[in-house]
């Protein structure tokens, strides 16, 4: 891949575009994470929760699992429906009016009397919560080009935090108050948000960046990925780093409840914590891509992607193995996906939320394949098994690096 197609800076932005004169301060940019990382929670709060919401509404355990499954098949929708609105509307009325549907959604969840309400609440919730991504294109659009590394490394950390933390916090609500005060809990927060954003994020000053109608700004998103060499690349860097990261978070559950540790659920949401540590630190790998290091960079995290499961393939008779390899696994998703999307906008600014929005259908797809394929392989050979599944989606990952040829104007 010709090098320079990594940190060319484009036409739009020749001119040193900062925001369209919006002031970018420290704590919009916190602000931005924390939303992000509300946001994309709800679609992960669900799972410590199924056995207790089955019980509750009289659901059979095969009808369990499509809680799970209908969140994401909504999030895979929203992915590419509703985000690439964002490049047709004002963002900030899009991300309050997703906000408040959102409350909405998980107000039925909450309240939801049959299982048929509570899974049209899920995908709804699934859905809704894309916003997540619609803030992340938009927080690049307003951060200077020189500095917009740095901006969605910082709020890219609050989504993995977001993801990590999700377990945790609604196995520790749902213990306290009940499944449904996790959601209740939820809706409240992402109301207050709603509010916050509608004050503090500016209104579009400037024509929308395209006047495409939808379906053709839904054709144009299929179009980018025809012509655009690098988001192709891109993409299947994110489908393999979160494979490998869903390979991981979907069954290390499963191992550290049976013999010889016997965690409680409490125990093994808290493995989040540790995550977090290493997501947090991989926020340089924004700052590096400002510095035009950006192949380097992800050729370092790859690295050590792949190396994260050695020790992983200790967790049966290390739990500190496990913590040095989570860690290390994801400091390197994160830093990967950092450097996936700073690079993906840059191609095009005007069509920001199409770009992101198509890559992440592509760390949707990951996901799922890796979730799906880790719990079936730890069933049906163990632990071993899915330690081996990581490491070939990482050593793949690396492998794609490796052909794809040197950047010399980013080494």
């Amino acid at each position: 891949m010709p090098g320079r197609c990594e940190v060319a800076t484009p036409p739009a932005e020749a001119h040193g575009r900062k925001g369209s004169g919006y002031a970018l301060t420290r704590g919009v940019v916190a602000l931005f994470a924390v939303a992000c990382g509300a946001a994309v929670a709800n679609v992960y709060f669900s799972q410590p929760l199924l056995v207790t919401m089955g019980h509750d509404l009289g659901m059979s355990p095969a009808l369990v699992g499509s809680v799970v499954t209908l969140t994401q098949v909504g999030y895979g929708l929203g992915l590419f429906f509703l985000v690439p609105l964002g490049d047709m509307v004002d963002r900030r009325r899009l991300v309050v009016v997703q906000l408040l549907c959102l409350v909405v959604a998980l107000g039925v969840v909450a309240g939801a009397p049959t299982t048929a309400v509570l899974l049209v609440g899920m995908a709804a919730t699934g859905l809704l919560a894309v916003v997540t991504q619609t803030l992340v294109a938009f927080a690049a659009s307003l951060a200077d080009p020189a500095g917009r590394g740095r901006v969605v490394g910082l709020v890219t950390s609050g989504v993995v935090v977001g993801i990590l933390l999700a377990r945790t916090v609604s196995g520790l609500l749902a213990d306290l108050a009940g499944w449904r005060s996790v959601y209740v809990a939820s809706a409240s927060l992402t109301a207050l948000l709603a509010l916050v954003l509608h004050r503090v994020l500016p209104r579009r000053a400037e024509a929308p960046a395209t006047q495409l109608r939808y379906g053709q700004l839904l054709r144009s998103t299929i179009a980018l990925f025809a012509r655009e060499r690098l988001l192709r690349l891109r993409a299947l860097f994110g489908l393999l780093v979160f494979a490998a990261f869903s390979t991981l978070w979907s069954s290390v559950a499963l191992p550290l409840s049976e013999a010889p540790y016997f965690l409680s659920h409490s125990a093994i949401g808290a493995l989040g914590l540790i995550g977090v540590a290493g997501a947090l630190a991989a926020s340089v790998a924004g700052r590096l891509n400002d510095r035009g290091l950006s192949r380097r960079t992800t050729g370092i995290a790859l690295t050590l992607l792949a190396v994260s499961w050695l020790p992983l393939a200790f967790t049966r008779s290390s739990l500190w193995a496990l913590v040095v390899g989570v860690v290390l696994l994801d400091l390197a998703v994160q830093a990967v996906h950092v450097t996936n999307q700073t690079l993906i906008y840059a191609l095009h600014p005007d069509a920001g939320s199409r770009l992101i929005g198509g890559y992440m259908v592509f760390y949707s797809a990951g996901s799922a394949i890796g979730a799906l394929a880790a719990t079936f392989l730890y069933a049906v050979a163990g632990w071993g098994a899915v330690s081996a599944l990581g490491a070939a989606f990482s050593c793949a990952g690396l492998a794609l690096w490796a052909v794809t040829g040197r950047d010399d104007s980013s080494a």
